[in-house]
């Protein structure tokens, strides 16, 4: 049985926004004024950063991140060639860095195969810290942000740790007390079957590492560190095994819909010499298969039960299995520029995730919000959304946070929706209440 490891929820006020970003419970018996598990306002989670505004995985997107309001800031992280954790979104350097402008590193390109597919260029755990830290960042999107290239070649990669440094110094400075939401990245791939560039395995335990650097940071409360993963063996170890020995019980967050590699791995008999092995999932009280697929047998709901009660706190889904999109060809125009862009519209449904995962015990925080046209969605009736009213559609369905690369419109919305102090939870999924007391529309919602 899973463990209780304090609220899922902000804490103490951010000074730095003027308002809350940590919000304190709500006084006890009072009614619920989200429709969120606990009744309590959405975290707003920094998704790498503030990726729509400043270059993703850099300590500068990050500090802007809790200045724009972020209850949790999100790193993914790999590792380096000797051991340290660095904030990366892949373990491929060449689309988020300079690396391929360093010619004394031309012999380190190379192509591997990462969760069964091929992917080719310079690779982290292929590099000491040392040698990371002559490296550059640079925006890995330029093509739909172009404004974030103007901070190309102006940070240099970050480690854990001073990300972690970063959060300690906003509360050193400003009293506000923001989480911390790290992505294990291809447990498998660093374990088992991953090799450097000379072929040697990697056989890099990052789970192990994640909790070491926690614990040598002496940030481990639970109540504002949260590891997630896609993959399902690694959180399982994480809760059974590395976290016992380590004695600390932080918050775990599974991701679905796309990832579950382990899975693959772990019931193919040709890597059983790798490690593979398929009784890890044995303490999971809901069948593993090797066709397990992540964003359909992990949906369900015994599925969803059986993953709170051994390790998990919450789910991260992408945001369609929610609210689903359909393509939309040809892309639609949504700001008056002449380039149509918007390429996906709501079907005008919303499933039963969020409802059955709450009944589950399971907070939901889906990914990602993003305020950019390329990756908006026309409403249901073909008309176009306003980038704030996609946070609002998340919030009324019941959503108990949501990664986005835009925290400061993020923390807008949960601010405002909470001065309104509006909505009263009904019990139902998709059902919430206007200020007359009238259940609104979930996908024609107007709360303002």
């Amino acid at each position: 049985m899973t463990q209780f490891h304090g609220p899922l929820t902000a804490q103490p006020a951010c000074p730095i926004t003027g308002d809350a970003a940590l919000t304190e419970p709500s006084d006890a018996g009072a009614a619920p004024v989200f429709p969120t598990l606990d009744g309590e306002a959405p975290l707003v989670v920094g998704h790498r950063g503030a990726a729509g505004v400043r270059l993703e995985e850099t300590l500068d997107g990050y500090r802007y991140a809790i200045q724009q309001g972020a209850d949790f800031i999100e790193p993914d992280v790999v590792p380096t060639k000797d051991g340290v954790l660095i904030a990366r979104h892949e373990p491929e350097l060449g689309s988020t860095t300079d690396v391929a402008d360093h010619p004394e590193f031309a012999d380190r390109y190379t192509m591997k195969m990462i969760d069964g597919a091929p992917v080719s260029g310079w690779f982290a755990e292929d590099f000491t810290l040392a040698e990371i830290k002559t490296l550059y960042a640079r925006e890995r999107i330029p093509q739909i942000r172009p404004q974030n290239t103007q901070y190309n070649d102006q940070y240099r990669v970050a480690t854990l740790d001073e990300v972690i440094d970063v959060i300690k110094q906003a509360e050193a400075d400003t009293g506000c007390r923001v989480g911390l939401i790290p992505e294990t990245k291809h447990p498998t791939y660093f374990k088992y079957e991953g090799t450097h560039v000379d072929g040697t395995p990697i056989h890099m335990d990052t789970s192990q590492m994640l909790i070491d650097t926690l614990v040598a940071d002496g940030f481990t409360d639970p109540s504002r560190v949260i590891i997630q993963s896609f993959e399902v063996a690694n959180l399982i170890d994480l809760q059974t095994r590395i976290m016992p020995a380590a004695g600390v019980d932080v918050q775990l967050f599974q991701l679905l819909n796309e990832g579950g590699y382990d899975i693959t791995f772990n019931f193919d008999p040709a890597k059983a010499a790798l490690g593979a092995d398929p009784s890890v999932y044995q303490a999971l009280d809901y069948p593993i298969k090797a066709d397990t697929v992540p964003n359909n047998d992990l949906y369900n709901p015994a599925a969803l039960q059986a993953i709170h009660a051994l390790y998990a706190e919450a789910i991260g889904p992408y945001k369609d299995d929610i609210l689903p999109a359909a393509a939309v060809s040809p892309p639609v125009d949504g700001n008056g520029d002449g380039i149509p862009l918007i390429a996906r519209q709501y079907t005008g449904e919303e499933t039963s995730l969020v409802f059955d995962a709450h009944a589950a015990g399971l907070k939901v925080i889906p990914y990602t919000v993003r305020d950019d046209e390329a990756f908006q969605t026309l409403n249901a009736d073909g008309s176009v959304q306003a980038p704030p009213d996609e946070y609002r559609k998340l919030i009324a369905a019941g959503v108990d946070g949501f990664f986005t690369d835009f925290p400061g419109t993020g923390r807008q919305m949960v601010d405002q929706l909470k001065a309104e102090a509006l909505p009263q939870s009904k019990g139902g999924v998709g059902a919430w209440l206007d200020a007359a007391g009238r259940p609104a529309d979930l996908l024609g919602v107007s709360v303002s």
